[in-house]
């Protein structure tokens, strides 16, 4: 049955945009009305991150949520098997000479938040050049093969699977390869600061400063925006603000964690509706509390 549904996904990165657009959309109103688990985890990330919104407001985003999303899966038809040509067509760099500056003194580390073009974006990147990326392994090992063999397509990059840890990606950032990384999922209390997002405490990784400090790296953020041609992966100037790379104190980490969190929340204000509130962002509570999902 996989199978099936992953030729009906490559069929419809063969249409006009548009069409998938609309079919997309269409997806994603179904799923909004089915898929009850996955709404409610969205309704209550929105109530928790936009207390002071009516409550009518944050349905109407998050049915919003649900639309772009649905257009987001039927596009990886798209993104998985479209030519170089095509790709290169419908996913366009904005300010690319803020990482192309910062690739030049050493490697990098993209910054990558969970929006709806996310994989959008990394496939480009892995157009760009031999770089790293992190994925986790599906249950299904028909849709594990098919993502790897589509995320790697292009310039043979370094894919890493979460359960290796972060070695790999330290040596492989020593020989000079920039690092594609997804900082904001809710890994568990390991190797995380509690710290606000939207102002409720989430277990967020601190792999990035560790990395800027082990690696020499410099952080550049890429946040990939759904269009109505496409998408638009913007990068943004390196950090100079980033909490000293010499220092790897649980207090610094917290600041970096922090640091990183602040930035996300500007680009959800800038499209609410592109942000992944359908993940369980603060599943892992900090002691004492209850869970959050019920």
């Amino acid at each position: 049955m996989t199978r099936f549904w992953l030729r009906v996904l490559r069929l419809f990165g063969l249409l006009p945009l548009p069409v998938t657009r609309a079919c997309g959309a269409v997806l994603g109103m179904f799923a909004y009305a089915v898929a009850a688990q996955r709404r409610r985890v969205a309704r209550i990330n929105l109530r928790a991150c936009f207390p002071q919104m009516p409550e009518r407001e944050r349905r109407r985003l998050a049915r919003a949520h649900f639309r772009a999303f649905g257009q987001a899966l039927l596009d990886r038809g798209l993104v998985w098997w479209g030519s170089r040509a095509r790709i290169e067509a419908h996913i366009r760099w904005i300010d690319l000479h803020h990482f192309e500056e910062a690739a030049a003194l050493g490697p990098v580390v993209v910054l990558a938040p969970h929006f709806v073009g996310l994989d959008a974006g990394g496939i480009r990147f892995s157009m760009l050049m031999h770089a790293i990326s992190m994925y986790s392994h599906q249950k299904n090992k028909v849709l594990d093969a098919a993502l790897l063999e589509a995320r790697s397509r292009f310039n043979e990059p370094v894919l890493l699977s979460r359960q290796d840890g972060m070695r790999p990606a330290v040596r492989a950032m020593r020989r000079g390869l920039s690092f594609y990384y997804l900082p904001d999922m809710d890994f568990g209390r390991r190797d995380a600061a509690f710290v606000p997002f939207f102002g409720v405490d989430a277990a967020t990784i601190t792999a990035p400063a560790r990395l800027v400090r082990i690696a020499r790296a410099r952080v550049v953020p890429c946040v990939t925006r759904m269009t109505r041609d496409g998408y638009e992966a913007r990068f943004y100037p390196a950090w100079t603000d980033f909490p000293d790379a010499d220092d790897d104190s649980p207090a610094t980490l917290a600041r970096a964690a922090r640091r990183m969190n602040a930035f996300i929340e500007e680009r959800v204000m800038e499209m609410p509706a592109q942000y992944l509130w359908t993940h369980k962002r603060f599943k892992t509570r900090p002691a004492g509390e209850g869970r959050f999902y019920g």
